[in-house]
């Protein structure tokens, strides 16, 4: 542990700062799962028979026959022919194998209630849950959309699901009601479970009214389960297609439902991210190849035990809950923690609290977060004893230097090691990170690819970067955690993933998140960040043509272009520039309508930091606006080249009304 004095202090910092690399701790490395550097060599001389390791994790009906079936590239598939059961390997064999009495789901609410449920418990509930979906309709393959805030009842939902073969489609709690019907219409989904409400820094929020007004837009008839989570704190009536939560598992108390055996490639559930065309782009991940992908990386990357105590401080709402906090931790036995609140309610101390009364082995959270906890200042961890931590992450974001060793000195006491992770809703799982037990750490560089994973940073014509250039983070190979397709649309998963971006010369499909990336003499990967209309805030993908739509669709406004600008929190803010209508003026009342909009249309994730507005937009002479200046101004940069602008002098007057705060 660092010198806990003034003077030894600013000496750590200090040397924190110099430092540019970090090895494992001895003692980390003595226990970790993983710690054999071997590895890297062993995946790639026996690639993809490699990926054998994580199927070997989980308990299938029928072996499969190949690993790998690439006859169809892009559409790969893996473990062909095998059958298994997501909830099963989840809850059933933890049951059966004695350790029914161990928690599985720790759960704390905002308001400091909590509830633990065992594995024996877990097992109960997802199997009358199961019962009462049938009973009201629910058959194998029936997409069931779920609308829920961080409260027990959605990871059993998702395991009752995949109990009886009907994928499940999340939609972040914090979504508007225009969002879910987009999502309900587009999945084709006739089944929705929400739930009352939830509370917020203390405050109840009335959750079915926004759920009633996203199924008035929904084109066809839903049944709808209806979670009491605020009891008489808020009244809430059933309508006639609607059914209690409660009352429907009681209905089924006691009853049992056999485990579907589902094939390897069937949909386990359908997740929606943002897209560069304004339509949110529906995920789709098997069950053997992502339930095989995220349970390996939950223990070669998060070291995950059995006995661990492990928190991923995520919403379930995003891909990094699904793997992470529910699939990945629940198929390899583990106790998972999960929180339904603010990290600053009732203070700014709340996740240390929690941290300490639970003793967490494991802490994942976000840079944004972590940025955060540096603003607010370490006087909030004291008094709180962390040493039960063993292995920090992050996740949604690059983190920059300052903030990792930030994290791990005030987190970690120089004790534990940073995985810091890439990957996205695309990927199922962890692509590119160090593995704790064996690497040595960089931080602001995620890392290498892990075993397995091909991946490289290229330039325009496909070909490596040098170490120290910048360019375009590729994937080269096929991988068990990857997305299938986009939901009823295998033409735009090949346009947007792999046909624009393969290398003519090349006889090979090339995956491109639309990430740019550098990499060092090492391997070493560093992400940049997006290349495409998508913005990262507070790790959450939004694509600004759903934004750019949402502020066109406000009355007054003629025309829109969102970007993204640096934000000392949040990573990335939302900046909209804005043209009103012919007899429409400018205004603070005009600019509410537009905050309104976007947080009508989308959720307050996307509100704006700031409305801006224009005569004109910055655009070429071909009519295109050029996003690349405006991001310009929005981080108060030097402007690059406005020759190739048919109006270059509109961006002088828009940097000058940023500046004054017009």
């Amino acid at each position: 542990m660092p010198e806990d004095t003034e003077e030894g202090a600013v000496e750590l910092e200090a040397r924190l700062e110099e430092q540019d690399a970090f090895e494992p701790p001895a003692a980390f490395v003595e226990q970790a799962n993983v710690s054999d550097e071997g590895i890297y060599e062993e995946f790639e001389e026996n690639w993809p028979e490699c990926w054998e390791q994580a199927a070997d994790l989980l308990d299938w009906d029928d072996d499969y026959d190949q690993v790998l079936d690439d006859s169809d590239a892009p559409f790969y598939e893996w473990f062909t022919d095998g059958s298994l059961n997501a909830s099963y390997n989840c809850i059933d064999r933890h049951v059966e194998n004695g350790r029914k009495n161990q928690a599985a789901i720790r759960w704390e609410g905002e308001l400091g209630e909590t509830r633990t449920y065992t594995y024996l418990d877990l097992y109960n509930e997802v199997n009358e849950f199961a019962a009462g979906l049938r009973e009201v309709g629910v058959e194998e393959d029936d997409v069931v959309t779920m609308y829920m805030p961080m409260v027990p009842e959605l990871p059993i939902a998702m395991l009752a699901c995949a109990r009886i073969g009907a994928p499940h489609s999340v939609v972040f709690a914090g979504f508007s009601a225009d969002a879910l019907a987009t999502r309900m219409n587009a999945a084709e989904s006739e089944y929705l479970v929400t739930c009352d409400g939830y509370y917020r820094r203390g405050d109840p929020l009335n959750h079915k009214e926004k759920a009633d007004r996203g199924l008035e837009s929904v084109d066809h008839d839903v049944e709808t389960v209806v979670v009491d989570r605020l009891g008489d704190v808020q009244e809430h009536s059933l309508g006639e297609h609607a059914h209690d939560y409660d009352e429907l598992v009681e209905d089924h108390a006691g009853e049992t439902v056999a485990p579907v055996e589902r094939d390897a490639e069937d949909m386990l559930f359908l997740m929606y991210t943002s897209g560069t065309t304004g339509q949110p782009k529906g995920v789709k991940h098997t069950t053997g190849g992502y339930l095989s992908y995220v349970s390996w990386t939950s223990q070669a990357v998060l070291d995950i035990k059995p006995e661990d105590t492990y928190w991923c401080a995520a919403d379930i709402g995003w891909i990094t809950g699904h793997s992470y906090i529910v699939y990945g931790p629940l198929a390899l036995g583990t106790t998972t923690l999960m929180y339904e609140g603010t990290p600053d309610y009732p203070d700014r101390d709340r996740l240390w609290d929690m941290v300490d009364r639970y003793a967490v082995d494991i802490f994942y959270t976000a840079p944004t977060a972590i940025r955060a906890f540096m603003k607010w200042g370490a006087d909030y961890l004291e008094g709180h004893d962390l040493s039960s931590l063993r292995l920090l992450g992050t996740v949604g974001e690059p983190i920059n230097p300052r903030a990792w060793k930030w994290y791990y000195r005030h987190v970690g006491g120089e004790e534990c090691p940073v995985v810091d992770t890439w990957w996205q809703t695309e990927t199922g799982g962890m692509m590119v990170t160090t593995l704790p037990g064996v690497g040595k750490m960089k931080p602001g560089s995620a890392g290498p690819p892990l075993p397995g994973v091909s991946a490289d940073v290229v330039d325009v014509a496909g070909d490596p970067v040098e170490a120290g250039q910048a360019g375009y983070l590729v994937v080269n190979r096929p991988w068990p955690g990857m997305l299938r397709t986009l939901y009823n649309n295998d033409e735009r998963f090949i346009e947007e993933y792999w046909r624009e971006y393969s290398n003519p010369d090349r006889d090979e499909w090339v995956y491109f998140p639309e990430d740019g990336a550098k990499i060092d003499s090492d391997g070493y990967i560093t992400v940049l960040g997006r290349v495409d209309d998508v913005i990262n805030v507070s790790g959450h993908r939004l694509g600004t043509m759903e934004i750019e739509s949402a502020i066109v669709g406000v009355e007054g406004v003629a025309e829109a272009a969102v970007v993204g600008g640096h934000h000392d929190v949040k990573g990335e803010a939302v900046y909209a520039y804005v043209i009103t209508e012919d007899g429409y003026d400018p205004s603070d009342d005009l600019r509410h309508q537009i905050v309104e909009g976007v947080e009508d249309a989308i959720g307050p994730i996307a509100r704006p930091e700031a409305v801006v507005f224009t005569p004109e937009l910055p655009k070429t002479r071909s009519g295109k606006i050029m996003r690349r200046l405006l991001e310009d101004i929005a981080n108060d940069e030097e402007l690059g080249d406005t020759s190739t602008l048919r109006n270059p002098d509109v961006v002088d007057d828009i940097a000058a009304k940023v500046r004054s705060g017009d």
